[in-house]
């Protein structure tokens, strides 16, 4: 099933490799079909959304223009079809392969708190001390 444009893409901006690829989604939203949000700005208010914002730090969300909610997978899938990634998104679209990616997107989702040492694409130090792990707020 194809999402409805435009598709609000839920992230956070404190980690390094999800900026990173917000950013490649950002040069590639010609279409205009990708509303970002990032979760780490100090006016986000979780309660715009059926989740809280431990639930939107620990897995990608993504919600249609039907008001349709993606996660995981299924939100990455979407974003990079909204940013015209075909030669990404066909990889999620095979269902072989899916199935086996599916335990590896759970084991980045573990994985990406401890992450933060990463150099962010912005050039700024941003986590530090554990504070971009799920459920704590930037300074």
């Amino acid at each position: 099933m194809l999402p409805h444009w435009p598709l609000r893409l839920y992230y956070d901006g404190d980690c390094p490799l999800c900026a990173r690829e917000v950013a490649l989604l950002r040069r590639r939203n010609s279409a205009e079909r990708l509303v970002l949000i990032d979760i780490s700005q100090p006016d986000f208010d979780p309660t715009s959304t059926p989740f809280s914002l431990i639930q939107l730090q620990t897995v990608l969300h993504a919600q249609d223009a039907n008001g349709h909610w993606l996660k995981g997978l299924d939100a990455t899938y979407a974003s990079w079809l909204a940013a015209d990634l075909w030669q990404l998104s066909w990889l999620l679209a095979w269902r072989p392969l899916r199935s086996l990616l599916h335990p590896l997107y759970w084991l980045f989702c573990w994985l990406r708190p401890g992450l933060t040492w990463l150099p962010h694409p912005d050039g700024a130090s941003r986590c530090t001390q554990d504070r971009c792990a799920p459920g704590k707020r930037r300074n």
